[in-house]
């Protein structure tokens, strides 16, 4: 006969794992991101940032001054 006190010691010790990450909102869409998607909530709102990234949405600003920079040099 099993003893029923190691199953309840089991689950309770597993309830207090501390999560790896701290929980953050989807950057898509805003809801509570999952850890199979981790920083995403679902696989659709991870491709929809990859289809921004692969389209050139996203962009790092470039200064105005670039021909400044450019005398500098020489």
């Amino acid at each position: 006969m099993p003893d029923d006190t190691t199953n309840d010691d089991s689950k309770k010790s597993a309830s207090n794992v501390a999560p790896l990450r701290a929980p953050r909102p989807c950057p898509e869409c805003g809801r509570p991101s999952h850890r199979e998607h981790y920083p995403f909530c679902s696989d659709r709102c991870r491709n929809v940032d990859l289809n921004r990234w692969l389209s050139g949405s996203y962009a790092i600003p470039v200064a105005d001054d670039e021909s400044k920079a450019d005398d500098d040099e020489r």
